[in-house]
């Protein structure tokens, strides 16, 4: 074999290998659910003037993970309520607005101490309280049942939720444990209900935050979206796909979900070959970097038709202490400065921080075809929650 077919062969052989390597960490890290639509997404062309960049910070907020001795969620409550204000007054928004962060609250791990101590916290103007469920096995009748109590208890006994102006009943956002909204895992633990898309928006939620769930199986389809899925009351998943939040247009299903960014990090990539799945998940091990940042804008969640409004979603399991350093400290403020030296600059973009809420409540101006400066329809629809400590009284 002469050395030109030599070098024909060994090149046909390694493409092969590299191939076959690379569809096994596709189908490992089940990026063949979300690849395609990753690679075929398009930017919008953005109009002249600033984009305003909406930051969303969202906390699968949970002081009993791991069933630790109860002094030790005690320990975890009280370390976001002495340190995140400490931490959050350093910095603010075009607004003037301090960093917002918003506790998905499990219902299975319910104390009213801790929900008082979050309640203050957050009537300090720190953030929001909305609702998390972790569930297995489960029925529609008993998702119900589980809803209409614990959100009973969060408006009646901590005011934490808004209410609907239409109906005066609460409502609430939802994010939904092990990611697996509408029984989304294959295999059918974690959830066992549906129809939970229509359970939920009939409970009262006005938008689900779980996605991007990535590396799951859970994860969907549709990525980088603001949509409306469509519930299936005999199949799982029906968020797969959804339409598009869209100016001038009606909703269309069920349920509102707005999903954070999921990308591809090509310069934190492994072996400078293999990149990073970027799923906005923020933690120790997973620090908040200018690259990570900048993806998470790039990927330009918005309403079709109002380009110039970006919504960044981000989300953290901030209940345990190994990620307090990281949430509460030098990264978090590393974070915040470049969000301000970068995208604050009134020219370029304008930054906004907000509530899971008032996330919600500017996709809903979008939606009617207000325009300007996003700060003022932060309670377009929903009224911020009255807030109270409960009998009880804070941790």
């Amino acid at each position: 074999m002469n050395v030109w077919l030599w070098w024909v062969v060994m090149t046909v052989v390694l493409a092969a290998a590299v191939a076959v390597a690379g569809y096994a960490v596709v189908r490992r890290k089940q990026m063949h659910l979300w690849l395609w639509s990753y690679l075929r997404q398009r930017r919008p062309v953005v109009p002249d003037g600033p984009v305003h960049v909406m930051f969303c910070f969202v906390d699968h907020y949970e002081p009993q993970w791991g069933r630790p001795p109860y002094e030790t969620e005690v320990a975890r409550v009280r370390a976001w309520t002495e340190r995140y204000p400490e931490m959050a007054r350093r910095h603010r928004d075009a607004d003037g607005v301090h960093p917002q962060h918003t506790f998905f609250y499990p219902e299975e791990e319910y104390r009213p101490e801790h929900l008082a101590a979050l309640a203050d916290l957050c009537a300090q103007g720190f953030g929001e309280i909305e609702v998390h469920l972790h569930h297995d096995h489960d029925t529609a009748d008993g998702l119900r049942e589980k809803l209409h109590r614990f959100v009973r208890v969060l408006h009646e006994d901590h005011g934490a939720l808004p209410v609907d102006p239409a109906t005066g009943k609460p409502v609430f956002a939802f994010i939904h444990g092990n990611w697996c909204l509408d029984n989304s895992r294959p295999d059918g633990r974690w959830c066992g209900v549906n129809d939970e898309l229509q359970v939920l928006a009939e409970c009262g939620c006005y938008a689900d935050y779980t996605m991007p769930s990535a590396p799951s199986d859970t994860q969907t389809s549709k990525i980088n979206a603001i949509y409306y899925a469509i519930d299936d009351p005999v199949s799982p998943k029906s968020h797969d796909e959804g339409v598009d939040a869209a100016v001038g247009e009606p909703p269309v299903g069920d349920l509102l979900l707005v999903q954070g960014p999921l990308a591809l990090n090509w310069k934190q990539a492994k072996w400078g070959v293999l990149p990073r799945i970027e799923n906005a998940d923020v933690r120790t091990g997973q620090e908040p970097t200018p690259d990570r940042v900048d993806l998470w804008v790039q990927q330009h969640i918005h309403v079709r038709g109002r380009p110039d409004w970006v919504f960044v979603k981000v989300h953290t399991h901030g209940a345990l202490e190994r990620e307090h350093d990281t949430l509460l400290g030098d990264a978090v403020h590393r974070m915040h400065d470049y969000l301000r030296n970068r995208y604050n600059d009134g020219t370029r973009h304008v930054l906004h921080y907000v509530t899971a809420r008032e996330l919600y409540n500017i996709v809903k101006a979008a939606e009617d075809g207000r325009t300007g400066n996003p700060h003022q329809y932060r309670d377009y629809v929903l009224a911020p929650p009255r807030l109270r400590a409960s009998a009880s009284g804070p941790v």
